[in-house]
């Protein structure tokens, strides 16, 4: 999922949808000084083998979006290439198989060598052949499974690429904006949100619709799954837990905020930013919540989503800071100050956290301490998530004549 920092949507109010998977993870990061919480497992159950590879196949890197990332990656990065987007790229890409799916503002979902970058294939989100032609731009993060590539556009267009191909295998037609990024459930539905306040659930097959339930509000955030259940929240300011077989609600509970940022699940906890300027813990079991933390000494809301491992919550806020609190206490560990504003999401991997900013800098910070060990300035606003799978790390720059930057060792 990618989160919605865009000006032409500023003034939105935003839905969210979460949940998570419950089964034992097998394969955890070799090289992890501090062990991300794997009790249940966040592998994409459509190719099951896909996070076991060190692949990063979704917005937050499977369906429990705990933002950790499962794979060795350099002690010092260089940057292998840069690809360009006209437009700009606001979403995050996914690493699968020693290839990148990247969608940017421009329209197009490209298809690229992880090791050099070199263009495979290249999708536009409408036929017309004419490049001058305005195209519906991607700011959803890219889902990828074995056999496609899934996300929606911003005129409410939801897209099924060949993963192999490019080919359009089908699409939906909603009713306005799609920034949700999708995550699917065991037996292949495929599930996001859209800005006609609805969550869908469509037949992976073919695109057809098996249900959709209509919120109070605009739904932006991405769903997970837990058994049977996935979660929605809108400006409605309520948390839906919602049956993912009959697409009717389970149960509800008051959040009196509404959120921007995508939860991490961690069995029954719930683990999220919102635009009251909190991060939050939520049992979505009991409905209630378990901690608040809040820095009193400045007051912006939180568009970044957490990463979590078993003890830290890590999230960026517009405060132009990195947030650390302890994962049970909500107690704060340390701040990172940037110059600009933190809507990047984290990605934890081992004891190193990897994010970007505004003020167009890619950090890495110690998980411990929040000491910068690292930054790269790539001369441009950075919104969207990194992704790392493969060795590799690549993250996007927003604004006209941005790019996607892949690092790694040379």
């Amino acid at each position: 999922m990618r989160i919605l920092t865009n000006s032409r949507n500023a003034a939105f109010c935003f839905g969210i949808m979460t949940g998570l998977i419950a089964s034992v993870i097998t394969s955890i990061q070799t090289n992890a000084a501090e062990k991300p919480v794997n009790k249940t497992s966040s592998v994409l159950t459509e190719s099951e083998s896909e996070n076991t590879k060190g692949n990063w196949p979704s917005f937050r890197n499977g369906n429990l979006q705990q933002g950790v990332a499962r794979t060795p990656l350099p002690a010092e990065l260089e940057l292998l290439w840069q690809h360009p987007s006209s437009d700009g790229i606001a979403s995050t890409a996914a690493i699968v198989d020693d290839r990148v799916y990247m969608a940017g503002l421009n329209g197009y979902v490209e298809c690229l060598e992880l090791k050099t970058g070199k263009p495979i294939w290249k999708y536009r989100s409408i036929d017309d052949p004419n490049p001058d032609e305005f195209a519906p731009g991607f700011k959803a993060s890219p889902l990828v499974t074995d056999k496609g590539v899934y996300l929606g556009d911003e005129d409410g267009i939801f897209h099924a690429i060949d993963r192999l191909t490019g080919k359009r295998l089908w699409k939906f037609k909603t009713d306005a904006e799609i920034i949700s990024s999708a995550n699917i459930t065991k037996d292949g539905k495929i599930l996001f949100g859209g800005y006609d306040n609805f969550l869908y659930c469509l037949n992976r097959a073919d695109g057809s619709l098996a249900w959709k339930f209509e919120t109070d509000g605009y739904v932006n955030c991405s769903p997970a799954i837990v058994d049977n259940f996935t979660f929605v929240t809108g400006c409605d300011e309520q948390l839906r837990v919602i049956d993912i077989k009959t697409g009717k609600q389970h149960s509800q509970m008051p959040l009196e905020t509404y959120l921007i940022a995508s939860p991490a699940l961690v069995g029954e906890s719930l683990y999220v930013g919102t635009y009251a300027s909190e991060i939050i813990s939520v049992n979505w079991k009991e409905l209630k919540v378990e901690w608040r933390y809040q820095d009193k000494t400045k007051e912006f809301p939180y568009h970044s989503s957490a990463a979590v491992t078993d003890a830290y919550v890590v999230a960026g806020g517009r405060d132009k800071q990195v947030h650390c609190v302890e994962r049970k206490t909500g107690k704060s560990v340390w701040k990172f100050g940037t110059r600009g504003r933190v809507d990047s999401s984290p990605v934890i991997l081992g004891n190193r956290v990897f994010i970007g900013s505004s003020d167009g800098n890619l950090y890495e910070l110690d998980l411990k301490t929040g000491k910068s060990n690292w930054k790269k300035n790539l001369g441009k606003d950075i919104t969207a998530s990194p992704a790392i799978g493969s060795g590799h790390l690549v993250i996007g720059t927003e604004s006209r004549n941005g790019a996607l930057y892949c690092f790694g060792k040379k």
